[in-house]
């Protein structure tokens, strides 16, 4: 038996790279899928080559950014296949700049596709299982979020995405907690793929290559939804408020922001005293990953 059948999934930014291949192997797994793309023809190749394979698919164009958009997706997929049970957030862009030469329009677009595009769909598909919930009714959804390495340690030339990569993840822990009393659960992932923002720069793009050989295709973007695949299904229920990476044929679980021990001097420092405290703490301290690109 397939993992997800008989249940239904909105995917974003479903029209190519992470998202398209989510798509099909969700659809392969049983899942109806709405795959959801400002670009149309895009959407409805994935489509076409889902329900081709005999799953069930349809194309959906809401703007995420936009809320009375998004609404939109969620009816959709109640519409088309009687129910919801996933949200994938996966849409993404990317707008590159050093911070001293970042301009607001390159800041407030990576805000919206990504931080503000994770809350849209994500926010009526929570009225609607609320709504389930307290009308006594068994829910079992979950939120799936696209995180990024950069998001979790900084990335040079990217301090845009990484910022709204790290609300992301921040998005993810308040939603597990706030959620789990209506039956959803919400986790994000980190991946490590082949796409076209991963290799639009062409040194990536040699080391992102797809093998000649038969041999394993490390940088395939089906590797990491396989996790996702298995996030959204019923056997996940106890898993959330978690942030994973996975590259290759590698899964992780990312160990956030935690208090250390810290120093207590029982009173107020002085200021000149802070000093003495901070060579304690970082003679204590576990140095966090590099930022990327440093």
């Amino acid at each position: 038996m397939a993992i997800l059948d008989g249940r239904v999934a909105i995917i974003t930014g479903a029209g190519g790279g992470l998202g398209a291949a989510h798509a099909r192997v969700f659809a392969a797994e049983g899942c109806a899928v709405v795959v959801n793309d400002i670009n149309q023809a895009a959407a409805q190749i994935v489509v076409d080559e889902i329900v081709a394979a005999g799953g069930k698919a349809i194309v959906n164009t809401s703007d995420i950014t936009n809320y009375e958009s998004s609404a939109n997706a969620v009816k959709d997929a109640i519409d088309a296949f009687g129910d919801l049970h996933i949200v994938l957030n996966n849409a993404g862009v990317n707008r590159d700049r050093m911070f001293a030469s970042m301009t607001e329009a390159e800041w407030d677009t990576i805000m919206a596709v990504h931080l503000k595009g994770h809350f849209c769909i994500s926010s009526h598909a929570v009225h609607y299982w609320r709504d389930q919930s307290k009308a006594g009714n068994a829910v079992d959804a979950r939120i799936i979020n696209t995180t990024s390495g950069a998001g979790l340690q900084g990335s040079i030339g990217q301090s845009n995405y990484a910022a709204a990569k790290a609300g992301i993840a921040a998005l993810t822990l308040n939603q597990a907690a706030e959620l789990g009393r209506y039956g959803i659960t919400a986790n994000a992932v980190a991946p490590a793929a082949r796409t076209g923002m991963t290799t639009a720069v062409e040194a990536m793009a040699t080391r992102m290559a797809k093998p000649e050989d038969d041999s394993f295709d490390y940088w395939a973007p089906e590797n990491v939804s396989s996790l996702l695949a298995w996030l959204a299904a019923a056997e996940s229920k106890a898993i959330t408020g978690r942030v994973f990476e996975s590259e290759g044929g590698k899964i992780s679980i990312c160990d956030g922001w935690r208090s250390t021990a810290g120093v207590d001097k029982g009173d107020r420092w002085a200021p000149a005293e802070v000093g003495q405290a901070m060579d304690q703490l970082l003679q204590q301290e576990v140095p966090a990953q590099k930022v990327w690109g440093s």
